[in-house]
């Protein structure tokens, strides 16, 4: 795509490649119109909880073939680990050539020290009943699927799309103080160890808000989802902003059932490489 937009730093989190409610075509849409000197995959970019050989669409590669380019192309990419993904911890501190793969990462950003990670640390669930998270994380993506099979049927007598799991995300109370939550710990702890910013993901929602902390304000900003929300940070010329997919682009279509193109011959050999490779990381 040419005239791509030059943006300083790019977050994205929450991708779940591997899974049917992934939106892996409108990310590539979006990753082909920016050109960022650095980018950050803030954790859940690959679903290895669910991941299945026999689900890994085309268009799944192509966003990972597009990233690995990025990297090939002087654009600085880090992989932070997140408990989706957190089979990659043990390649912490790996790097081959502008990739690097990391559980967390420190970076100043106009005198601001801004700590990068993906949140689950936050998570009470994820610490002390995994096996909940897990079956929560199956339940999500088979309300996703359930969410396209809605809205496909209402496009059809010409009514807006709606998510149904962000609905009750916003409606019950409990969701509500767990998001709440999370942020307010997320943003104390920043503030014990000295960061001004936090950046995460994790909870896939959205947002950018000062917290007060004590005698002074903690930034707390997380890239929300590429799930429902499809959301990314961006930071160029001193700023932060949250960017929406759908406020710039029109929607893609999704197939109900969650089937997308079938790969072709060349599309293949990277998918079985990448299989075995996902094989080794588990021996």
């Amino acid at each position: 795509m040419h005239n791509r937009r030059k943006i300083e730093l790019l977050v994205i989190s929450d991708v779940h490649l591997g899974t049917k409610g992934c939106r892996a075509t409108e990310l590539l849409h979006y990753l082909k119109s920016v050109h960022p000197q650095t980018l950050i995959l803030n954790g859940d970019i690959i679903d290895v909880w669910q991941f299945k050989k026999n689900y890994w669409p085309a268009s799944h590669m192509k966003v990972v073939k597009h990233i690995i380019g990025l990297a090939s192309k002087k654009t600085r990419v880090y992989y932070i680990t997140g408990n989706h993904d957190e089979i990659l911890r043990r390649f912490a501190d790996f790097r081959i050539g502008n990739l690097h793969i990391v559980n967390q990462l420190v970076m100043e950003l106009d005198g601001q020290k801004h700590w990068f990670f993906h949140g689950d640390v936050f998570d009470v669930i994820m610490q002390h009943s995994k096996w909940l998270a897990k079956a929560g994380a199956i339940g999500y993506d088979s309300l996703i699927w359930l969410n396209t099979v809605v809205n496909a049927s209402r496009r059809r007598f010409g009514l807006n799309p709606v998510s149904l799991s962000k609905r009750i995300k916003d409606n019950v109370k409990s969701a509500v103080q767990y998001i709440n939550n999370f942020e307010l710990t997320a943003a104390s702890l920043a503030a014990k160890k000295g960061y001004q910013r936090i950046v995460c993901g994790h909870i896939h929602h959205p947002e950018i808000k000062s917290i007060p902390v004590q005698k002074e304000n903690i930034h707390y900003l997380n890239s929300g989802d590429w799930i429902e929300n499809l959301s990314a940070l961006e930071y160029d010329k001193g700023q932060w902003s949250l960017y929406y997919y759908q406020s710039q682009f029109h929607e893609v279509e999704s197939d109900p059932r969650g089937q997308q193109e079938t790969p072709s011959l060349e599309e293949l050999k990277p998918k079985v490489l990448f299989q075995m490779m996902l094989e080794e990381f588990q021996a």
